[in-house]
Parts: structure tokens; sequence; C-alpha cells
């Protein structure tokens, strides 16, 4: 690696049991007076959002909140998000519970800084500033997004999941306090797991920065390709998803789990953040946007398929990971680890309740075409695979091996 790279995350972190308690000091040093929490109505309704109200309103702040969050959110959600943000002019906004309700919140911070409709900052670096001051508390452990830069929602006129990519979404402050998942379904859990461990596979089978950078489309972009850093991170999330993320599944209450957990979704999200995300996204997108399965689901789903389809050209990277599992027996050649791999994956997200074929989403065979032509298009994703470039025929031929 000889181009110059860079690393970016939230512009503070505050890890580990009880670092909800620091919310007050955190809205203090921002000056905040006025707080208006986006979430969701469990949230607001399970005790979860008096953990984050308590240290606020000690804090000498006036809280709003809004909780009509969704899973992978509409655009019409985010618009009513914003309206009722609008009206209670806030200092900072704060995005608590998983990544749709963080995301929700980013869009929110974009529109009260510039105005104008989620769609029109669909795409990469198209946020023209910094946004309204911004807070990150994840109730799940998976999308990393309360350090990312990232912001996913579903446009509905055209049926498919789309993302605000922009330095300037990366949260003033995220506060990731394990205690906060303990109440998270069984099913949420293993979603959001799975999520981490795809963000942090596909950082970590990344394109190298340097080949990335001869690749098009050019311009202006976030995600950079493989760097040491990303590395670093997207291992060690690897390795805690595979120590501890079957333990939280089924055990709720497994306190290391839970830590374990929280720490790989973070690392996830920075390893991701920066080196990028590739294939598995841009086809779960149109797959999410059609049938309405939880992000982390589809991911999950899609993940062991395109890794044998990148296994030509990421085989090294590939073979790798069975080690960072934890599974010290290494086999004598590289395709063997690498079909280890591809069944260590595969293997856990059928032990934590992932589907494994898309027809068992409600994903019907004529639907295939049309998800290929579309995920086909999502180039600044496909930009980061490894295997570059992947024609719309090859896409399909994995969607239906996945079907």
């Amino acid at each position: 690696m000889t181009a110059p790279w860079t690393f970016h995350s939230a512009g503070s972190l505050a890890f580990g049991r009880g670092s909800v308690r620091q919310l007050g000091d955190i809205t203090r040093r921002l000056r905040a007076k006025k707080a208006f929490v986006v979430t969701d109505s469990v949230l607001a309704g399970n005790g979860i959002l008096d953990a984050v109200r308590t240290p606020l309103e000690a804090a000498g702040a006036t809280v709003g909140v809004w909780a009509g969050g969704k899973a992978e959110p509409p655009v019409e959600t985010v618009r009513e998000a914003f309206a009722a943000a609008k009206a209670f002019a806030p200092d900072v906004v704060i995005g608590m519970g998983g990544g749709s309700n963080m995301d929700v919140s980013k869009l929110v911070a974009i529109l009260l800084a510039h105005g104008g409709d989620p769609t029109d900052y669909v795409g990469d670096c198209r946020v023209p500033g910094p946004v309204h001051p911004l807070i990150c508390v994840p109730t799940t452990a998976g999308t990393g997004s309360e350090v990312s830069a990232a912001a996913v929602f579903t446009d509905t006129a055209k049926q498919i999941k789309v993302s605000c990519l922009s330095n300037y979404l990366r949260p003033a402050a995220a506060v990731v306090d394990p205690l906060l998942t303990v109440g998270c379904p069984k099913k949420v859990t293993a979603d959001s797991g799975i999520d981490a461990l795809t963000h942090a596979i596909e950082a970590f089978t990344a394109v190298d920065h340097d080949e990335f950078l001869k690749r098009p489309p050019g311009g202006e972009t976030v995600y950079q390709g493989k760097n040491p850093l990303a590395d670093a991170m997207a291992a060690e999330c690897i390795a805690l998803v595979g120590k501890y993320l079957k333990r939280a599944v089924d055990d709720g209450q497994d306190l290391e789990a839970r830590d374990g957990m929280a720490l790989a979704a973070t690392l996830g999200g920075l390893a991701f953040s920066n080196a990028g995300v590739a294939l598995v996204h841009a086809m779960e997108y149109p797959v999410g946007g059609a049938v309405h399965v939880s992000h982390g689901a589809g991911n999950g789903l899609l993940l062991p398929y395109v890794m044998m389809y990148n296994s030509p050209v990421a085989k090294g990277k590939l073979a790798a990971l069975p080690k960072l599992f934890g599974r010290i027996h290494a086999a004598d050649d590289e395709d063997s680890e690498v079909m280890r791999a591809v069944g260590i994956v595969g293997k856990l997200r059928e032990e934590i309740g992932i589907p494994t074929r898309l027809r068992d989403l409600g994903v019907t065979e004529d639907m295939l075409p049309g998800f290929a032509e579309k995920a086909f298009g999502i180039k600044r994703l496909m930009r980061v695979n490894p295997r570059f470039p992947a024609s719309a025929d090859e896409i399909l031929d994995i969607y239906r091996a996945a079907f």
C-alpha cells in the first residue's frame, strides 16, 4: 500500500456498562439545552428510554421524544421524524435504538442543517457540510451506525433500500452501553449480530486501497478499500462474533456475551465505514426493499454465497478466517481453508436462526432478474468488492444459488 489513506470515527466514543450515564456530561459539552430523542414505541415503553432521558434531564436538558421509528424505515418515516424535530427545535438529536432509529436520526440531523428531502442526499458525499449535533446510543449490537458514515432508508417509490454516505454523518458522540442490549429479543440479536459479521468480512476481504483508487467510478468517496487499521478492527470483530454471537442469542442475560457483541458491532462499524462494504450489501438492498426482510438477516443469508463467488480472487483473505474464528487446526491448503470459512459462516447462520434460502423470505424466482439489475447498478459498492467487475449475469447466478 503506497497511496495515502485516512480513518474516521465518531467525535468521541463512550463504551462499557453504565456508559449511558455519561449522556448528561456529553450534552453539556455540546452546550445542548434541548435534546430530541429519535426512537420507537417498543423502547419508549420498556424502560430503556428512561435510561437515556434521566441523565439528560439531570443535566438540565429539556427532552423531546419521537417514538415512531420502524424497522427498515421507509422515507415517509424519515419525513415524519423531521417534521417533529423541526417543531421541537432541538440543540442536539439523539438516535436511540437499532440501526434503523440511528439512521433516521442521522437523516433528521441532515435535514435540520440543510433542508430538503432525504432523497436529495442519496449516494456518496452529497451532504454539503456539517449536520445538526448528533449523538447515537445503540440498543442492539450489529449495525455500527453509532460510528459509521452511512444512513440507510427505503425508497418506497423505487422499492429499494438506499444509503446516504458522508463523513459528516458520523455522530459527534457515540455511547455504547452493553446493558442496553440485554432486553434485545433473540431474533433481533441474531439478525444484528450476523450484520456485524457481514460488515467485518466485507471490510476484511475488500479490495486493497491502491487498487480501489484505480477502479471506476472515481470522485469523492467515503469508502477507501482495505487498509491496516480497518483490517485490525475487522479481524477483532470476526473473532468476537465467533466467540459471543451464539451465546448472546442463546442467553440474552449473558453479560459477557453482550459486552463482546457490543464491542464487535462498534469495531465492525469502524472497519466497514472506512474500508467499505461490497457485493453482499448491494445484493441485499433490492431484496430488503421488495420483501422487507431485516437488513441483517438479508445480509447473513447472502454472505456465504458471495464468499464463494469472491473466493477465486480473495482466497488468501478468506483462508485466514477460520483462525480468526478460533479454529486453530488449519487445513493443508488455502482452498480447504476457504471452504472451512464458508462452512463456519453457514453453520453459525443456521445455529442462530438466519434464513438460508431467498424463497423462505417470500422471494419468487421471477423477482431475481430485477434484483440483479438493481444490485449491478450500485457501483459504489461494486468498487469495493474483491472480484471486479461483477456482471449482472454473475449476480443473477448468486441470487439463483441463494434462492
